[in-house]
């Protein structure tokens, strides 16, 4: 029997750690994965980047993503190349954009020159890199599944010798089924709360409302019945540029502190003042 808020998460890679959040903190939650990953290195890609780094071809190598290391590491595995990996990243000066790819390259033995502080946008990348001159300068950049627009346009604008690559893609499930069957629940106010950990997870979710000519009617939903909380700033300014009201940002931009929030903030509230997002603490 349902008892506590129904909270949807479109999360996928960690969707069974973020509903058991949910459901640790009193929520019923309903995992909905809005993204798929795809894979995009092949192994003849791999052997030339290897082959460039070997050869010294870069100064700088950004990392956006933990996912994007491990990635690059089970390449260089299955190449034979990882000693080659390691001792060429130990060359050149690593950046991070903050815990996730920070934890990945020290598991590999390789802390990272520089990581991005709080919240970890591409802002807070750019600020890692301030005191460096990147006239110049080669650059790999690992973007995630898409492309980091402010990261890559600012680095070119510094007039860096730039290389974007991509591990992977985010892509829309195969099955938007149950992305359909969402919207319809969120426009009939069966759903309580909509937590997003991620900006392209709410894209997809208004293009499948688009689709089926709901996206006014779910932009009401969501404003006038259900709780949304947004992991970070960023993600928040994706919502509100679609006209959604963010009831819950995290002090931390993490899926553990959003989900305490939101928990927090629905087990309190019966009735949610829309005028400003809460700034909560985990």
């Amino acid at each position: 029997m349902v008892t506590g808020p129904i909270v949807a998460l479109l999360e996928s890679r960690m969707s069974s750690e973020l509903a058991r959040l949910i459901a640790k903190h009193g929520g019923n939650p309903l995992s909905v994965p809005a993204v798929r990953e795809s894979p995009e290195l092949t192994l003849a890609a791999a052997r030339k980047l290897f082959d460039d780094l070997d050869a010294g071809r870069y100064d700088i190598v950004i990392f956006m993503t933990g996912v994007a290391v491990s990635l690059l590491f089970e390449a260089a595995e299955q190449t034979g190349r990882r000693p080659n990996l390691v001792k060429a990243l130990q060359q050149v000066t690593t950046v991070c954009r903050g815990p996730k790819p920070t934890a990945a390259l020290r598991g590999f033995g390789l802390p990272p020159t520089l990581s991005a502080r709080e919240p970890f946008t591409a802002a807070e990348v750019l600020d890692s890199m301030s005191g460096i001159d990147m006239t110049q300068k080669r650059v790999l950049l690992f973007h995630y599944g898409e492309r980091s627009e402010t990261l890559a346009e600012t680095l070119l604008a510094w007039q860096a010798d730039l290389e974007e690559f991509w591990l992977y893609r985010w892509l829309m499930p195969e099955d938007v089924t149950p992305l359909q069957d969402l919207v319809k629940r969120i426009v009939d106010r069966e759903i309580h709360g909509l937590g997003i950990t991620c900006q392209i997870q709410f894209r997809h979710l208004m293009k499948v409302a688009e689709d089926m000519r709901l996206d006014r009617s779910l932009v009401r939903a969501l404003n006038e019945r259900v709780v949304v909380g947004a992991v970070g700033p960023k993600c928040s300014a994706v919502l509100q540029s679609r006209g959604v009201s963010v009831q819950v940002i995290p002090e931390h931009p993490k899926m553990g502190p959003l989900a305490v929030a939101m928990m927090r903030h629905l087990n309190g509230h019966s009735h949610v003042d829309r005028s400003t997002p809460i700034v909560a603490s985990p």
